[in-house]
């Protein structure tokens, strides 16, 4: 935590001092900021003498969404994006005692959606066909609480230092999209319980080789909207390599990770909307396959910003 405090203190130290020279150009802008949250839920409940076998459920999910981005100075632009989303589900347990009477009780609830992830580019626009650009991106959850014995807080936390190019092919109104290659350095941070006593320890994990990262957004009706965010990472060096040397594992770390993320937004009114989100992941050090979440959902948004 205190190397995350560091990078934390330099960017707010590189925004600062980039703010202050940009004040007195007549060419900055003013921030364009975007902040929404939504919250989703759903319910079921049977009685103990229900037949048929149902349970009952209850699903809540909350999603918060924000970005800000301004033209700090003709050739400085700064864009930070934030999202954070947490959601949980209940169901009910189906039980018979001796005398074979059925009772339904309800579980603890179990983490079904956990995420953090806030990534800050530096964009230096010199009218060229690409920009040399610096980023840095946090990634972590709320908590790992696959042991149930005690909830480790913001671990895995994965830190990622990058700088290269990037181009803005198409921009307009909200809509946009951006694609940036660059050299990048990934800190992942892991604690894991060691004892009966509950200790714990954290273990640093260390890479660095090429990052590709696209973002899109784009609106084809009023209502409609898409966003997507494609990360690509192929590292070249690892701190892991000589531990996994000799075995069926040795090159995984090699092959590259990709993180593919898509959400269609649909607005029914001005508050209810429905959201289409999938997320393509591929680890070959996590799973040799690889993985798919989707969530559908009808929620409130609320357009904060």
């Amino acid at each position: 935590m205190k190397r995350l405090t560091k990078y934390a203190t330099l960017m707010l130290v590189l925004l600062s001092t980039t703010h202050v020279s940009a004040q007195d150009d007549t060419a900055a802008t003013g921030w364009q900021r975007s902040l929404i949250w939504d919250i989703t839920t759903t319910q079921t409940a049977y009685s103990d003498s229900w037949a048929g076998g149902e349970v009952g459920s209850v699903n809540w999910v909350t999603n918060l969404n924000g970005s800000a981005e301004r033209q700090l100075s003709p050739k400085m632009n700064y864009k930070t994006t934030l999202k954070v989303s947490f959601g949980q589900t209940m169901t009910q347990e189906i039980t018979q005692d001796t005398a074979q009477v059925t009772t339904k009780s309800w579980s603890k609830p179990q983490k079904s959606t956990d995420l953090i992830d806030w990534e800050n580019v530096a964009r230096f626009t010199l009218g060229k066909i690409v920009d040399p650009y610096a980023a840095f991106r946090l990634e972590t959850q709320f908590f790992d609480g696959k042991d149930s014995r005690k909830k480790l807080f913001f671990s895995p936390l994965k830190l990622t230092e990058s700088a290269g190019i990037a181009r803005e092919f198409y921009k307009k109104d909200k809509d946009f999209l951006t694609s940036r290659f660059g050299l990048g350095i990934r800190q992942i941070f892991v604690s894991s319980i060691i004892d009966l006593a509950l200790n714990t320890e954290t273990e640093t994990l260390t890479d660095g080789g090429f990052e590709s990262v696209t973002d899109a957004a784009f609106s084809f009706h009023e209502n409609l909207r898409y966003t997507g965010k494609l990360t690509l990472f192929k590292a070249i060096f690892s701190s892991e390599s000589d531990a996994v040397e000799g075995t069926p594992a040795e090159d995984y770390w090699k092959a590259i990770d990709v993180n593919w993320e898509n959400i269609v937004s649909a607005s029914i009114t001005k508050i209810v909307t429905v959201n289409l989100y999938t997320q393509v992941l591929y680890d070959k050090e996590v799973s040799l396959k690889g993985r798919f979440k989707e969530t559908v959902a009808i929620g409130f948004v609320f357009k904060m910003i």
